[in-house]
């Protein structure tokens, strides 16, 4: 049984991801009377103590070094690769995000030893860590087992159960010292080209269009009811090549790959392309006026009509029923 398990919490703007609160609870899973280890990196890393205690982390490891606040590959891979060396872990748990596919990799070759990536759900089985992944573009799933001395994987986002908060939890707060040299990178400054929001790899309801929105401003009913339902506005990437929507949008093959719980596809037609990025959401409701479409065959709920009347009346419906949740 694994005994100590190593999680990399992941920060952005300042607030820690939901993906390093589901990586504590995969930890839990396989290492149920072990220790959970978290490395929280940059400036802000002891603001994160708390939420993490409380989600599960017996330890804490701090490492509180300005080249850390922003990801690069060489001041994360010398920083983890220090880490491992003092920790020692049984096994490695990161976040299967944009820097996690990224640093994995490289630390997984630095470290010799194999990478079970894009995980949606892990157990034990006859003493061994068994994990299950999506092949074929979602369209099958494969168990795997790791050989290594290392156990390494990285999680999808929204397929781990998180812990229940426990507020009564302490952990032990290690502050470690790292010197960050040779950096090949150094970011200056972020400059963010997509419109703040929801962020489409962990939200939990995503109100996405394809060519069906006509326009960029078509987009603005699907906003409207993004902004109702607390939900990401996405796209499909036939709406992007026309000029709708910015790249960062993109769901599907080429672009993000999400599994919130209720996925709102407007005017999709449901291109293999894109369903490779959503077929595995919990809950899919299409909006087309054609019955024939794709998007239907994968649908939970399908509504044969124009999403520019479909679309607003959702929005006022929902009004109605989160007014009255409130009251």
């Amino acid at each position: 049984m694994t005994k100590k398990v190593l999680v990399l919490a992941e920060i952005r703007d300042g607030n820690l991801r939901n993906v390093s609160i589901e990586g504590l609870a995969a930890a839990r899973r396989i290492s149920v009377d072990g220790e959970v280890i978290v490395a929280v990196f940059g400036s802000n890393a002891q603001n994160q103590t708390v939420t993490l205690q409380q989600y599960g982390a017996d330890t804490i490891y701090l490492v509180d070094n300005p080249k850390l606040d922003q990801y690069t590959p060489s001041a994360y891979l010398q920083a983890m690769s220090e880490l491992i060396q003092t920790i020692k872990p049984d096994a490695i748990i990161m976040g299967h995000t944009a820097a996690g596919k990224d640093l994995a990799p490289r630390l997984a070759a630095r470290l010799g030893i194999g990478l079970v990536s894009d995980v949606t759900d892990l157990a034990i089985e006859n003493d061994e860590i068994v994990f299950t992944r999506p092949i074929y573009s979602g369209k099958a799933f494969q168990k795997k087992k790791s050989t290594s001395q290392i156990v390494f994987a990285t999680i999808r986002p929204n397929n781990i159960p998180i812990l229940e908060e426990d507020q009564t939890k302490v952990a032990n707060i290690v502050s470690h010292s790292i010197d960050i040299t040779d950096l090949r990178t150094v970011i200056k400054e972020v400059v963010k080209k997509a419109s703040t929001g929801v962020d489409l790899s962990e939200a939990k309801i995503i109100v996405s269009g394809g060519r069906g929105v006509k326009s960029a401003d078509g987009f603005d009913v699907l906003k409207e009811l993004a902004d109702v339902l607390g939900a990401g506005v996405g796209a499909s990437r036939g709406a992007c090549d026309a000029g709708f929507c910015d790249y960062s949008m993109q769901i599907g093959q080429t672009g993000k790959v999400v599994t919130p719980d209720l996925y709102i596809a407007c005017g999709i037609s449901g291109a293999i392309q894109h369903l490779a990025g959503m077929s595995n959401s919990k809950i899919i409701v299409a909006i087309n006026k054609d019955p024939e479409a794709p998007i239907f065959k994968v649908a939970d709920y399908g509504i044969v009509g124009d999403l520019f009347e479909v679309v607003p009346l959702l929005t006022e419906e929902f009004k109605k029923v989160l007014d009255g949740a409130a009251v």
